[in-house]
């Protein structure tokens, strides 16, 4: 197995749960007040210096135990014909970058450079090369800061725990567990994405609609800049029922922040390479309000795992989740709906859908057993006319 996939698979082994995460709640306890949960902390920036140019025209950037490398590139300039890269060393991964930042439509420019995409595993090596192999003499660049993700001893370390959102046993499972027992299901998963912010911080997401739209929660993704600098994974998930080998993962960047809101607690935003995700397919939205007992899952990213399906719950009667209870209390009155479904932290922004309908009807964003969601019935009334 690879060295990266060794190091993801301890992570998840180590890693103690963030806010609106924990196990082994006893069943008959009482609930604890709901909590929001928040973005999953799994990395650590870096100020570097690394020029490169003709003389110069590759640089390794190796942190043994981190789980990507996220490199940010300032005074790019390129000759015609040459192109910037960022690779692992086997280059089975890759992303190239071929103009001036501001002419880059790979790039997400900022003030003073831009964020590549990240690399999975411990090592990114970055490149100026030319039609010839070797870039043109005033082709330059520099790497002036990086983020690399933590080591499973430093996730474990700085993770809190939290004694709420796994409510019971922890019941989720991979997503590829229900490919034979559950197809119905399992055909959902695929447009649900894991999103990188900032380079540091992870959540969920999943596209809504036919067109280029993404939707997660508010205290994700807050404004234009974070929308910007998203990393929006596809595919990042066990090839195998309990495996911890993972499918090959498609990353896309966030473009634009298109709406958001604080009292629903959703952002919806758009991607660049909108082609490359297309395939995936799309999730709908529920207008109906559902009704408690209604059978329900939820497909997320808990904990910076791969992709679970939160289907099984010890907390039901039949093993299967269900809405417990409809216009709660969330950010705002009577916006959300519960249920006991496990979560962690990374699983805000997931889809809850219906079984009845296959259709989402809740953006989970808090955590507490009762775990809540907010209504997508509301949120559709606010972003129906942008899908």
């Amino acid at each position: 197995m690879p060295k990266s996939l060794q190091l993801l698979a301890a992570l998840a082994l180590l890693a103690p749960m963030a806010v609106g995460a924990q196990s082994a709640e006893p069943a008959d306890s009482a609930p604890v007040a709901s909590h929001e949960q928040t973005a999953q902390r799994v990395g650590a920036d870096e100020t570097i210096t690394s020029t490169l140019g003709h003389d110069s025209p590759s640089t390794t950037i190796d942190r043994p135990g981190a789980w990507y490398v996220k490199v940010h590139v300032t005074g790019l300039h390129l000759q015609p014909g040459d192109v910037l890269t960022v690779a692992s060393p086997d280059g089975s991964e890759t992303h190239t970058y071929s103009a001036d930042v501001t002419g880059n439509p790979a790039a997400s420019p900022d003030a003073t450079g831009f964020w590549a995409l990240s690399i999975t595993g411990q090592t990114a090596v970055v490149s100026l090369r030319g039609p010839d192999g070797a870039a043109a003499p005033a082709s330059r660049a520099t790497v002036d800061r990086i983020t690399r993700g933590f080591t499973p001893q430093e996730f474990a370390a700085t993770t809190p725990i939290q004694p709420y959102s796994i409510c019971g046993r922890n019941d989720y499972k991979d997503a590829v567990c229900y490919q034979s027992s559950n197809p119905t299901e399992f055909g959902k998963t695929p447009p649900v994405a894991r999103l990188l912010m900032n380079g540091g911080s992870l959540c969920t997401g999943w596209r809504v609609g036919a067109s280029n739209r993404v939707l997660t929660n508010n205290h994700c993704i807050g404004n234009a800049s974070t929308a910007a600098n998203t990393e929006v994974w596809f595919n990042y998930q066990c090839t195998t029922c309990g495996g911890s080998t993972n499918a090959p993962v498609t990353k896309v960047l966030g473009s634009t922040l298109l709406k958001t809101n604080a009292a629903l607690d959703y952002t919806l935003f758009d991607v660049k390479d909108f082609g490359k995700i297309s395939s995936f397919g799309y999730l709908e939205l529920d207008t109906t309000l559902p009704a408690v007992g209604d059978e329900m899952y939820i497909i997320g990213h808990p904990s910076a795992k791969p992709k679970k399906v939160s289907l099984a719950d010890d907390q039901s009667t039949g093993g299967i989740c269900k809405v417990t209870a409809v216009k709660v209390q969330g950010d705002s009155a009577q916006s959300d709906i519960a249920y006991k479904c496990d979560t962690e932290g990374g699983s805000s922004g997931s889809p809850v859908l219906s079984r009845k309908t296959q259709k989402v009807i809740g953006l989970h964003h808090w955590g507490g057993c009762p775990n809540q969601g907010v209504r997508i019935d509301l949120i559709a009334a606010q972003i129906g006319s942008l899908l």
